[in-house]
């Protein structure tokens, strides 16, 4: 992004008072002012804390850190393609050679900087996983914990790329697979895995029986799609395995899930252990908010005003959803004295004029996208006064979703959709939210985006259903299927050119 002019828009509050208009909407800007606790989790990147296993594995784990919640990699390019999340150009900010447009639109190609950098992060993670493993000195137990993150990675880039080489070996090159290699390959891991990981909750950031079983509840539930076969059944014992274990339940809160005191929550499974200061590359506050909005959270640093989720998506919460409420901030915003934030370079047919007021309404994805506009991501909560990097620990697997899992799978192997509704209804007894007596597919598919916002499944999951190629807001519909997997990025092709197996790119890039 080039944040151009942005220092204008953050002025002293005290020469431009103004009164603030129309509170009713909700501000979400101090629910966290008495919340300012030393993250437990502080330390993971070099075993100093009590939490943080001494197992000689950091090298490798902390390889989740990479692209999970930053702009610029996997996290970008598995939300911003979706119906939940946008980047909007706003004039001469955030255009950046229109890689998150074109992302948006489905125009993919295999120049886009994201793209690479997914790449990039994913297979960094699977490199050090191979280097652990080739070193040896690692007990059983160690050696599953391994085989287990890289099956994760690879579950990723399978996932978003297909067609990828599968290196267990540091140094060695092997050809490129399909996707239904890669998903065998995966399996065999996972289940290979099993026996030597622990059979109770897993040490702080790494992982378990249950963190295997999750991921192939994850794994079956797609796999008409990476393979062509169903595997719904398969599906419903891996779920039932992580269920039935008593190691793990729904948290009482949702936001207690997302907060950034949500060490050891209940109802994770297998995080990605960020900490503010040894445990970086968390940014969701800095690529969400407005610049002024620094005043609202004494943030350290001022915000780059980048993404903010659909109208659309926003208003598939019924109002009185506790979700709704957790996952997006709208309306004006204030500093924590009350006084309304204030953009100086506000667009003058903004009828909020100066006033900091994001509306869940987006008049335009591009060129110029109001700079107020769009709901906010609200889900991570941010601390009073923190600084860039964010002390939440991101789930990349969690009890909710495995409920979820399940259900998807009972209801396509009953070829009813009702017949998940009892495991839907406890996610949405926990948001407060009307039970279903009957669901829809459609209405299915819309209660997992409700719960499993900004945690990169989107995407997966509009593939599954068959509603990737739909139309929304400022993305014409589409029906080229091999627009399911992304292109090899270019920078790859180009590199392995002179090696043993060069790379080949995917059909129709």
């Amino acid at each position: 992004m080039k944040n151009l002019f942005k220092i204008l828009f953050l002025i002293p509050l005290s020469l431009l008072a103004l009164s603030c208009t129309d509170l009713d909407e909700e501000i979400k800007g101090d629910f966290t002012s008495d919340f300012d606790p030393a993250n437990p989790g502080v330390g993971i990147r070099n075993n100093v804390n009590a939490q943080s296993p001494s197992d000689g594995l950091s090298a490798a784990f902390t390889r989740l850190l990479n692209g999970t919640a930053n702009h610029g990699s996997y996290f970008s390019v598995a939300e911003i393609s979706t119906d939940e999340a946008v980047i909007t150009q706003k004039g001469g900010d955030w255009f950046d050679g229109g890689i998150w447009l074109q992302t948006h639109q489905h125009d993919f190609n295999p120049a886009q900087g994201g793209i690479n950098g997914a790449w990039g992060d994913l297979y960094g993670g699977v490199t050090q996983c191979n280097i652990l493993l080739d070193e040896g000195g690692l007990d059983a137990a160690g050696t599953a914990q391994v085989r287990m993150l890289r099956a994760y990675f690879y579950w990723k880039l399978m996932d978003m790329f297909g067609n990828i080489k599968l290196v267990t070996t540091p140094g060695t090159d092997v050809a490129q697979t399909n996707r239904a290699a890669a998903f065998n390959f995966i399996e065999s891991e996972l289940l290979a895995a099993i026996p030597d990981l622990t059979a109770g909750r897993a040490d702080y950031g790494r992982a378990s029986q249950g963190a295997a079983y999750a991921l192939l509840s994850r794994l079956y539930l797609n796999a008409e799609v990476y393979t062509g076969t169903a595997m719904y059944q398969e599906a419903i014992d891996a779920a039932d395995m992580v269920i039935n274990s008593g190691n793990y339940s729904l948290s009482a809160s949702y936001a207690d899930v997302f907060a950034p005191d949500n060490v050891d929550n209940v109802e994770h499974i297998f995080v990605a252990p960020f900490d503010e200061s040894t445990g970086t590359g968390m940014n969701i506050a800095q690529f969400t908010l407005h610049y002024p909005s620094q005043l609202t959270f004494r943030l350290q640093q001022q915000p780059w005003n980048g993404y903010s989720t659909l109208e659309d998506f926003y208003n598939s919460y019924a109002d009185g959803d506790n979700r709704k409420e957790n996952n997006f901030i709208v309306g004006p915003q204030t500093d924590l004295d009350g006084n309304p934030i204030l953009d100086l370079a506000f667009d003058k047919a903004d009828p909020d004029g100066a006033e900091i007021n994001y509306t869940p309404e987006i008049n335009e994805l591009f060129p110029n996208g109001s700079r107020q506009a769009g709901a906010r991501f609200g889900k991570f909560s941010f601390k009073i006064g923190q600084g860039p990097e964010m002390d939440n620990d991101y789930p990349l697997l969690r009890f909710g979703e495995v409920l979820l899992n399940k259900a998807e799978a009972q209801c396509r192997q009953a070829g009813n959709w009702s017949a998940g509704v009892d495991l839907v209804n406890q996610l949405r007894s926990r948001a407060s939210a009307t039970p279903f007596t009957t669901m829809t597919e459609a209405d299915f598919l819309a209660e997992r985006g409700r719960e499993l916002f900004l945690e990169s499944l989107r995407r997966t999951d509009l593939i599954r259903f068959e509603q990737w190629g739909a139309a929304w807001w400022e993305k014409d519909a589409h029906s080229n299927p091999d627009y399911d997997i992304m292109p090899i990025p270019i920078e790859q092709i180009n590199a392995s050119a002179s090696e043993a197996f060069p790379l080949s790119q995917n059909p129709g890039y």
